[in-house]
């Protein structure tokens, strides 16, 4: 509209409206950038919750023992965890000498878990090749030598194997399980504590013990 040599021009009340809109978006984006949160425009599938391992076996996986067998306690890896499972064994395997004692729960601690041990979790990090010997001379009572060094093998190993041996009353001597190796090195005594049982993994060895 012309007045006169002035021409005025009506304001465009929806300009307006949108350049305040727009202003508010980039205001918005900046706060949201700047707390560190990603816009997207699309949906975003976070995926399932992690799944957790029960680390304990259902009724029908528990192992039937025969009439003759005794059940023994080994220790087996499971959720970063030691957890004892029940496994069945001749009695003359945990009544003989203790080597023969500590060979036999050697091999049940070295045998790959079975399907239903497998499905709750239950891992071994005990090598398959891994012997155990008689004590030599000049030896503590109660040593028993490993064809390893103890401090060779894994943390998870080694805890697996010191544990499942505390178990057993013909291993321990002063409350600890000695073990010695294939070399020269004096052996030495290794406790069971609970830190070994809930972070076998974090510990070069469990709790070892210099023996006078």
């Amino acid at each position: 509209m012309k007045h006169g040599d002035v021409t005025y021009r009506r304001r465009n009340p929806l300009r307006g409206r949108s350049a305040a809109s727009l202003a508010g978006l980039l205001a918005v984006a900046a706060l949201v950038s700047g707390c560190g949160i990603r816009t997207t425009s699309v949906p975003v599938d976070a995926g399932a919750a992690p799944s957790r391992v029960p680390c304990r076996l259902s009724a029908s996986d528990v192992a039937t023992r025969s009439p003759d067998s005794v059940g023994a306690e080994v220790y087996l890896v499971c959720a970063s965890q030691l957890v004892t499972v029940d496994r069945p064994m001749p009695p003359d395997a945990v009544g003989g000498k203790p080597v023969e004692v500590a060979r036999a729960l050697l091999a049940e601690v070295q045998r790959a878990p079975s399907a239903g041990e497998r499905r709750a979790g239950f891992t071994t990090a005990v090598p398959a090749g891994l012997r155990v010997d008689p004590s030599r001379g000049g030896d503590p009572a109660g040593t028993l030598r490993l064809s390893s060094q103890p401090e060779d093998l894994s943390a998870e190993a080694l805890a697996q194997l010191v544990c499942t041996y505390a178990e057993s009353e013909s291993l321990v001597r002063d409350g600890s399980v000695v073990l010695g190796g294939p070399g020269d090195y004096p052996p030495r005594g290794y406790l069971c504590t609970s830190q070994t049982k809930s972070r076998p993994g974090d510990l070069a060895t469990p709790d070892a013990l210099p023996l006078d």
